[in-house]
């Protein structure tokens, strides 16, 4: 009998990982992590450096938004620490990114062993699972089970924690085979099938409306419901409505698509909630965003009727007058067969949205003419719409920043209105983490090779996440970032001018910083661009460089109507 051969722990979980088909891991390579990089290079798992481990979680958070499938970020225990950012941005969207922490030491647990954390119980608010692995021999059921765990219900993001003396440790290389489940390769997520009669009730709510609308939320993207959802809504001419958050469910240039759930950001939207009779919260959290449910988002005669996949969602929503538990994707197929639409009230919301692009158009003609009168700088909405006159049908928009995320917000409703097509998007979610654009840019572009990504980010953003740029080079991965350097802080800075007793800026200005220089300096494409007629032609000029490019553009800092808003709520709200 011969002995069964023995390998690291680190080995262990790399196979584990392999065995679930993770095809995407992230990390800045520590000592603590050796065995499993070594075990992942001999299972050709590929493994992206990057040069912080806030990029780590945020690259692995935008591959597996964007696929849908757990990607890994991969860190030492101090590395660990510069995870939380990226944790919190994932709990936001309910990205089910798998952390992994080599940790210090189990067998010095508790004595000060070196870079000893409790990195369980740091990323437990944050995170759906965290668990230490204390039996090596337990690695694949530990991976097991946050696997599960990460796709199951209402999906997030896991953490394993393993100690670098299990990493160390050598043990037998089919440890945990034995143990069902005997199938270790991953599994269709378990999915929500309503009951019939609850269904039907909705459904009949619905059949009887006179004015309905449909708000939806970010797990109709995570259920794989978008299409459904398009399909369903064009055939019953249904306004629909997005609840902000990390990417479209549908292309802007779809009928049914109205804009954001946001009366400052797309303001149409306030009259067709506030008509109508009911509102169907699809995949939906009647959060900050939504104002909790309550009035005077949504009137009091408005029924609010929430549909979601999982308990801990119908938990969250039980402000709403009607619950139903069943997956968003299986929902929107259900609504195909209702027999009934609504042409009057969809073409009313159609016919606002298009007043509404009208309208921004013919205040952006104004500008214009008195940006060339004056010498103005660029306004910041100029930027995202002229961007995107660089971008085509197969592209990838990414946008990162406080006013910058606004103003690209109404551009591209605005651009979808007119006709303009985009492949996909991505920005940071309702946690609103600076620097999570280049980071997102960068899985765009390794998932998709032969699209164009383009990132517009606000200065501040940049100088938040840019350096990971730096990664775009390592891996060949040529993006386009174009940045609204207007100079500061600015959607903090227009904030401090309102609210303050004497306004002025603190904290919150920069110096001019030659951002194209920098891109440059690194052996990329950078142009410096100071008038709106410019920016079109030197995107292009960017992304036929075949080159990481950078087009700094001088903007003027202008405020944005949901930042707008919220100084005007908080000033109100504070003390007098």
């Amino acid at each position: 009998m011969t002995d069964t051969p023995r390998i690291r722990g680190g080995a262990l979980l790399a196979r584990a990982l392999k065995d679930k088909g993770v095809e995407h891991v992230f990390t800045l390579a520590g000592g603590f992590c050796n065995p499993a990089l070594e075990g992942m290079a001999e299972c050709q798992m590929p493994v992206m450096n990057t040069p912080h481990e806030q990029v780590a979680g945020h690259l692995a958070d935008g591959h597996t938004r964007l696929t849908r499938k757990p990607a890994v970020c991969f860190v030492g225990p101090e590395g660990f620490a510069n995870t939380v950012p990226a944790m919190m941005e994932a709990l936001g969207e309910r990205t089910p990114i798998v952390f992994i922490t080599s940790s210090s030491t189990l067998k010095r647990e508790n004595a000060g062993g070196f870079k000893e954390i409790d990195d369980v119980a740091i990323a437990a608010p944050l995170v759906k699972y965290s668990v230490q692995v204390r039996d090596g021999t337990r690695i694949r059921e530990y991976v097991d089970r946050a696997w599960t765990a990460a796709l199951s219900g209402y999906p997030g993001a896991v953490h394993l924690s393993v100690p670098v003396d299990i990493m160390f440790s050598s043990f037998p290389e089919d440890a945990g085979l034995a143990e069902r489940p005997l199938n270790r390769g991953p599994r269709p997520a378990a999915r929500a099938w309503p009951d019939p009669a609850a269904l039907a009730h909705v459904l009949d709510l619905l059949r009887k409306a006179d004015r309905p609308v449909i708000i939806a939320g970010h797990s109709v993207w995570w259920a794989g419901g978008e299409e459904a959802l398009v399909q369903a809504a064009t055939a019953l001419r249904l306004p629909v409505y997005g609840q902000p958050g990390h990417r479209k469910l549908m292309g802007e240039d779809a009928e049914p698509w109205m804009g954001l759930a946001d009366f400052h950001q797309y303001p149409p939207s306030k009259p067709a909630i506030s008509d109508s009779d009911l509102v169907l919260v699809i995949g939906g959290k009647l959060d900050n965003t939504l104002n909790f449910g309550n009035a005077p988002f949504f009137p009091a005669t408005t029924r609010v009727v929430c549909i979601n996949g999982s308990h801990e969602e119908l938990e969250f929503n039980r402000p709403a007058d009607d619950l139903l538990l069943c997956d968003p994707g299986a929902f929107c197929e259900a609504l195909a067969g209702l027999g009934r639409s609504w042409p009057q009230w969809f073409d009313l919301q159609r016919s606002r949205r298009g007043d509404w692009v009208a309208g921004w158009e013919a205040t952006l003609a104004t500008e214009a003419a008195q940006d060339d009168a004056e010498g103005r700088k660029v306004h910041p909405l100029h930027l995202a719409l002229e961007v995107q006159k660089a971008m085509g049908a197969g592209d990838w928009l990414v946008f990162d920043g406080g006013n910058t995320h606004f103003w690209t917000e109404i551009a591209v409703n605005m651009i979808g209105w007119r006709g303009g097509q985009l492949a996909g998007m991505l920005n940071p979610g309702i946690n609103s983490m600076l620097g999570c654009g280049v980071p997102f840019a960068l899985s765009a572009k390794n998932i998709h090779p032969a699209s164009n990504v383009v990132l517009v980010s606000g200065d501040g953003a940049f100088l938040a996440g840019g350096l990971s740029i730096e990664t775009a080079f390592c891996e060949g991965l040529p993006i386009t970032v174009v940045i609204d350097n207007n100079g500061g802080l600015d959607a903090i800075s227009q904030q401090q001018e309102r609210l303050f007793k004497t306004p002025m800026h603190v904290a919150t200005d920069f110096r001019d910083i030659p951002f194209h220089a920098m891109v440059e300096g690194l052996g990329g494409y950078g142009e410096l661009i100071t008038h709106r007629d410019q920016i079109a032609a030197a995107v292009r000029r960017g992304i036929v460089s075949g080159k990481p490019a950078l087009i700094n553009v001088k903007t003027r800092g202008v405020i944005s109507p949901i930042i707008a808003a919220t100084s005007d709520k908080r000033d109100k709200a504070s003390i007098e």
